[in-house]
């Protein structure tokens, strides 16, 4: 009786042997909108010091002008571009995360994808096809890796970015089966990222490194570079070291369902678990019209995933800001903006921030498990009023997502690249399918 085949190989078969016609093509509509919101939020962060340090890094090193250093008007190695582009689009902490990958996909798939397009000048159906089996092989992982993952200390960001990027390149290079079960093997092997960074350069950098690496996986694998078959499921592979077990309900879903519509974008540039209790806070006191004088004491009730995430309770920097529920939260009920001018130094320090803070206590709930929150504001009365929110289940229509994806896009980009080139890279990417050449496209980011 023929041996029945691992995960790995599974998985490997579905990338490189499904014929793209499979995916629907709302699908593929999805991933224009995802493309658009990472494109957006790449080149807002572009500036950041972070990506300044991997550019001199990256002329430190030398090497092949390939591909495009989004915002800088310059090309370096393919593997550069993955690791500075992958950066610079995680930086913000701006952009979308899916449950079911335990993270933020597209700063670790796109970059390496983006750069391989323009080297190889694919086509723009190609980059949109090879996203979907990116994400999907992330996310099979993920549902079999589990929470459990997560909360071991893994940046499922990261440790799963590796997989994704490797299994979408592996996709646009047209590999093999055999190939293809390289390629996961040399990108979990690389598998790495620690939450304890949170607050670091080193989260972002986290983005940009696991889309090189993928590139690179899937590079070295084209030419014969061997690697287990077995690395998902395998004795001391990645379940058995990083945690995890293979899920058949999670392995039947592969050709099945595709993920990319259940993509969460931002609309608060800070961390995503900060998003339901800011909307919780704030709902309680618009709909019971609570004057900020009035506020006694604000209870978050958040899971332990959310507060290892974004836990810090007295931020000193913007950066840190961004993975503090507390913060986050005093800036909203403020009237603030929740973008990234929330986000800098000085208004982190403010006194009117400093003076809330002391009125925000945010502790476990044990019967939450992902990103949801309950607040409950007590006023000096003694009443107390709640709210419950949980941002992962208001993902809008497509329709209503697109619009915003734009607005946001635009509100990102408008006065970095003018009115009408934001406006017209809006058109090019919403008709990218029918590009015939992505260095075209791509080099006038």
């Amino acid at each position: 009786m023929e041996a029945q085949e691992g995960l790995t190989k599974k998985l490997a078969r579905f990338i490189a042997e499904t014929p793209g016609t499979d995916i629907p093509e709302e699908i593929l509509e999805h991933v224009k909108v995802a493309f658009m919101d990472w494109l957006g939020v790449t080149i807002a962060g572009h500036n950041d010091p972070l990506v300044k340090k991997l550019i001199n890094y990256s002329d430190l090193l030398g090497g092949n002008e390939q591909a495009t250093i989004i915002g800088h008007d310059c090309k370096r190695s393919i593997s550069h571009a993955a690791l500075i582009n992958g950066a610079a689009s995680h930086v913000l902490d701006y952009d979308d995360t899916l449950a079911s990958f335990l993270g933020h996909p597209s700063v670790t798939i796109f970059p390496s994808l983006l750069a391989l397009s323009e080297f190889k000048e694919k086509k723009g159906r190609e980059f949109l096809e090879a996203y979907v089996f990116g994400l999907k092989a992330g996310t099979v992982v993920a549902g079999c890796a589990g929470l459990e993952h997560y909360m071991a200390g893994w940046h499922a960001t990261s440790t799963l970015g590796y997989i994704a990027s490797a299994a979408a390149c592996a996709r646009l290079l047209g590999l093999n089966v055999e190939e293809t079960t390289y390629a996961l093997g040399i990108a979990a092997t690389q598998s790495s990222g620690l939450k304890r960074v949170f607050g670091s350069m080193c989260k972002a950098f986290h983005a940009g490194r696991s889309s090189e690496s993928g590139l690179m996986a899937a590079i070295l694998a084209s030419d014969g570079f061997t690697s287990a078959e077995d690395i998902l499921e395998g004795q001391h592979g990645f379940f058995n070291v990083l945690k995890g077990e293979v899920n058949d309900f999670v392995v039947d879903s592969i050709g099945k369902t595709w993920e990319v519509d259940n993509l969460a974008q931002k609309y608060h540039a800070s961390c995503h678990a900060t998003h339901s209790p800011l909307e919780a806070a704030v709902e309680a006191i618009k709909d019971n019209n609570i004057s900020l004088d009035n506020i006694k004491e604000i209870l978050v009730n958040s899971s332990q995933l959310a507060l290892d995430a974004a836990g810090k309770t007295e931020p000193k920097t913007g950066l840190e800001g961004k993975f503090s529920i507390a913060y986050c939260i005093a800036n909203a009920i403020l009237g603030r903006n929740t973008g990234m001018q929330a986000f800098t130094d000085e208004k982190v320090n403010s006194p009117e921030i400093k003076e809330l803070l002391q009125k925000i206590k945010v502790v476990l709930s044990n019967d939450m498990l992902g990103l949801e929150s309950r607040v409950e504001i007590i006023v000096k009365s003694g009443e107390t009023f709640s709210a419950f929110s949980d941002i992962l289940q208001k993902i809008p229509p497509f329709d209503m997502k697109k619009e915003k994806i734009k607005e946001k896009f635009f509100d990102l980009c408008g006065s970095l690249l003018g009115e009408t080139k934001a406006q017209s890279l809006i058109k090019d990417i919403l008709v990218m399918d029918k590009v015939e050449n992505m260095k075209k496209m791509i080099e006038v980011f």
